[in-house]
């Protein structure tokens, strides 16, 4: 064979260029990763939820309608999920207000403000739980101000949805302030110089925009919420078919060792979310979709 038939080595130029070509991985390729992806993901969160639903199943289907229809346990279970609702809504509106505030406006201490709300994230929850009451309580330094007016917060369903709203804010704050300082503020000032009040100018210009990011921090919040035990057990009092949460219900369960009635709750507070959670996708699917097609 002559020199000339020989594959001449190619320059590392067009290496490079070759090898981009062919579609160049930093990681390893689909499969690996797929695989790893798929382990994990079984690992932690399907076969913990498989679970609670094979271990509820020994219950048989009368004996579980017969443990989760009680009184009691409806009676929490409308109590979490009520207050958590109440309270991610509450936070749709005071949250986006703090995100404007600290996306939009310059004051002293911002950066500190900022950094305050985190706080949920880093605080355990029981040590909130026991501030909110020290703060609520009859006799704590708001619950006093607030008792000559007919107003109690600690012991109550109104303290529980004081609590939720607390360890659910930051979800809806952190969601909406990377939009908020992306959002193109030249049609703003179209709007206004069109003749629009600010009024008009946030209801038609800036809320469609934000909404689906609204909806995914209110949605956020909500799923924080409704499970949430270490900061509500202390502040809500605990009274059955008052101010029981479904959690508290479980936790009972698990503590008389009916480790399968524990698991029906469970699977139904699971149900019920996932029910909630699909139906607020979809409305923040369809207002993108709405706003596309504008």
């Amino acid at each position: 064979m002559s020199d000339a038939a020989l594959p001449l080595p190619l320059p590392s130029a067009d290496r490079r260029r070759t090898r981009a070509r062919r579609g160049f991985r930093v990681l390893p390729g689909f499969g690996l990763t797929m695989g790893y992806t798929l382990v994990y993901v079984s690992l932690i969160v399907l076969i913990p939820l498989s679970a609670a639903f094979l271990r509820s199943a020994e219950l048989g289907p009368e004996k579980f309608w017969q443990v989760v229809t009680t009184p009691r346990v409806l009676a929490s279970l409308r109590l979490s999920f009520g207050a958590a609702l109440l309270a991610a809504a509450v936070n749709g509106v005071f949250g986006f207000i703090i995100a404007w505030a600290l996306t939009r406006q310059s004051f002293p201490g911002r950066r500190l403000f900022d950094a305050i709300i985190d706080l949920p994230f880093a605080l355990p929850t029981a040590v909130a739980g026991i501030a909110l009451t020290a703060l609520y309580a009859p006799n704590g330094w708001i619950g006093q101000l607030l008792l000559p007016l007919g107003i109690r917060v600690a012991y109550t369903p109104l303290g529980i949805v004081v609590a939720l709203a607390f360890v659910s804010l930051p979800f809806v704050v952190r969601t909406l302030q990377p939009v908020l300082g992306d959002l193109d503020r030249e049609m703003e000032r179209a709007a206004e110089t069109l003749g629009a009040s600010r009024f008009q100018t946030f209801i038609w210009v800036v809320l469609p925009s934000i909404w689906p990011t609204l909806l995914t921090g209110v949605a956020l919040g909500f799923s924080r919420a409704v499970g949430e035990y270490g900061s509500v057990i202390f502040i809500a009092g605990n009274i059955p078919m008052v101010s029981e949460i479904a959690p508290l219900m479980i936790m009972t369960k698990l503590e008389q060792y009916q480790y399968a009635e524990a698991t029906a709750i469970a699977v139904v507070m699971l149900l019920a979310s996932f029910a909630l959670m699909f139906g607020i996708n979809g409305l923040q699917l369809w207002a993108q979709r709405r706003r596309l097609s504008r």
